[in-house]
């Protein structure tokens, strides 16, 4: 259980966030079910901003987004647990949704 990424296209390599660092990133988010989208952050037409490594976004985002260097896309694979668990969060995610 928890995340497992798997890159699209390569980063630098090098640079990868650390927790306290605020990080401004684009997301597609889709149901692991049905592939449905649950939300996109470039639907909103700007990137969604946060801080690693608090707290602050799912489980799955803090250890998965880490294993990021900087310019890479990926997927990530995240199980119910590592993201909303059985609360849900509403908007199209049931309880013990993954992503």
């Amino acid at each position: 259980m928890g995340v497992t990424k798997e890159t699209i296209s390569a980063g630098d390599g090098t640079s990868f966030p650390t927790p306290g660092d605020k990080l401004t990133m684009h997301y597609h988010g889709t149901l692991a079910s049905n592939n449905a989208k649950f939300d996109a952050s470039r639907d909103r037409g700007r990137p969604f901003q946060f801080t690693i490594g608090v707290g602050q976004v799912i489980q799955g985002w803090d250890e998965g987004v880490m294993q990021m260097s900087l310019g890479e896309k990926a997927m990530l694979r995240i199980t119910s647990d590592y993201g909303y668990g059985a609360r849900g969060a509403g908007g199209g995610i049931s309880p013990h949704a993954g992503f």
